[in-house]
C-alpha cells in the first residue's frame, strides 16, 4: 500500500503531493513500482499536528482520488479518513476501501457509514486524538490490551455487517518506540482476530529516533523492520517507498518458498 499524503505537514512527507500533477506522478510511479493499493490523506495524523475542518479535508482528497481514477482507473484507492463523511464521499469519488486510524471511536457514524456502503474496512489502534494521543501511552500489557481493542471493535463491526475487515496495530499512535517495538515482537499474536494484519512502520519515529538519525534516512531501517512484520504474518505493508517494500516481499515469498 503506497501512501500519497495530500497534506503539508505530515512527518515525512509533508507538501510533496499537494497538487494534481504531482499526485497523479507519485501514483504512477507507485503504481509501476509494485502497489497494489495506494492510500490517499488529507488529513494529518502525526502527534500534535493541526485539527481541520471536513470541508478542507475534502478539498485536498476528492480532487486527488478523481484524478488518479481518471488516469489509472485499474487503481484501488484507500481513503485514510476517521470522519464517515469524507469516507462516503471518497467512496462516490472512485476510493474503494475506508482506512480508519479510530476503528470508528471518533465518528459515531463511521461503523454504519461503513456497512452501508459494504467496502473493505482497515481499523487501527489508538486511544484520543493526534492532538493528545502522545499523553496516553500508559499500558499495563500493550499486546494484551491491542488484542482486546480490536476483539471488541471487530465485533461490533461484524455485527453491523462490516464483512471485510483488516486490522493496523497502530506504531508510533499512543505507543513509545519501545511499545511499537514490543507490540512488533508480538505480532503473530494478533492472528488469533482471524483477519488481516496490515504494519505501518515506514519511516516512523520507532526507527528513526532508535538509529538516531532523520526520517529521511529511515529507509534501510524501515526495510529491515518489513521484514520482521512479514515473518509475523503481516498481510499488507503500508508504506512511502513502494519499490523496496516489494523487494522485500519477493525476498520473503522465496524464502517461505525452502520452509520445510
Amino acid at each position: 500500500m503506497g501512501i500519497i499524503n495530500v497534506t503539508p505537514d505530515s512527518f515525512y512527507d509533508g507538501g510533496q503531493t499537494t497538487n494534481i500533477e504531482d499526485i497523479t506522478s507519485q501514483a504512477s510511479k507507485m503504481l509501476l513500482a509494485g502497489a497494489q493499493f495506494l492510500d490517499i490523506g488529507g488529513y494529518s495524523s502525526r502527534p500534535n499536528a493541526k485539527d481541520i475542518s471536513e470541508a478542507e479535508e475534502l478539498e485536498r482528497v476528492i480532487p486527488a482520488i478523481e484524478a488518479i481514477v481518471h488516469k489509472f482507473p485499474e487503481a484501488i484507492i484507500s481513503i485514510d479518513t476517521f470522519r464517515s463523511a469524507v469516507a462516503k464521499k471518497a467512496i462516490d469519488a472512485g476510493a474503494a476501501i475506508i482506512n480508519d486510524i479510530s476503528a470508528g471511536l471518533l465518528d459515531s457514524e463511521m461503523l454504519q457509514t461503513v456497512a452501508r456502503l459494504q467496502v473493505p474496512y482497515i481499523m487501527m489502534h489508538m486511544k484520543g486524538t493526534p492532538q493528545t494521543m502522545k499523553e496516553l501511552c500508559s499500558y499495563d500489557n500493550i499486546t494484551k490490551e491491542v488484542i482486546f481493542y480490536f476483539s471488541e471493535r471487530v465485533a461490533e463491526a461484524r455485527k453491523l455487517g462490516i464483512n471485510d475487515i483488516i486490522i493496523d496495530p497502530g506504531f508510533g499512535f499512543t505507543k513509545t518506540a519501545q511499545q511499537s517495538f514490543e507490540l512488533l515482537n508480538n505480532l503473530e499474536l494478533l492472528s488469533a482476530l482471524d483477519v488481516p494484519i496490515l504494519a505501518g512502520v515506514s519511516r516512523k519515529s520507532m526507527i528513526y529516533k532508535t538509529l538516531n538519525v532523520s526520517a529521511k534516512d529511515a529507509l534501510n531501517g524501515t526495510s529491515a523492520l518489513h521484514m520482521v512484520a512479514l515473518e509475523k504474518g503481516t498481510s499488507i505493508l503500508r508504506v512511502h517507498d513502494v519499490a523496496e517494500a516489494a523487494e522485500c516481499i519477493t525476498l520473503f515469498k522465496h524464502l517461505k518458498k525452502t520452509a520445510f
